[in-house]
């Protein structure tokens, strides 16, 4: 249904249901299944694993330093992503940038 919207799943406001962020909070992938960073195969909070494609789901946030979930964001509020010299944002997924090819976080 054209125009249907869906409750953000991080501040709870409404948002398109394609949209890539929410407009109320600015959290990207506010709708829809959680997706896994590397291959995008649908996964759930609750999952140690992608069965996709195995990649462990948890990851340490880059600003509180905790262990959690590998979704978009922690609950600190931090994106769970690195950014590369070149500008480039991404899930830490690989050993190196996906746009430059240059090593990631200084490995």
């Amino acid at each position: 249904m054209p125009g249907y919207q869906h409750p953000c799943r991080y501040c709870g406001e409404l948002a398109p249901g394609d949209a890539a962020a929410c407009p109320a909070c600015g959290k990207v992938n506010p709708c829809g299944d959680l997706r896994c960073p590397k291959c995008r195969a649908p996964v759930k909070e609750t999952w140690k694993a992608c069965a996709g494609c195995g990649l462990k789901l948890e990851t340490v946030c880059p600003k509180c330093g905790k262990t959690v979930f590998f979704g978009d964001h922690c609950g600190c509020g931090a994106r769970l992503t690195v950014i590369c010299g070149c500008g480039e944002e991404q899930p830490p997924v690989a050993a190196n940038c996906r746009k430059c090819g240059k090593k990631l976080g200084g490995k």
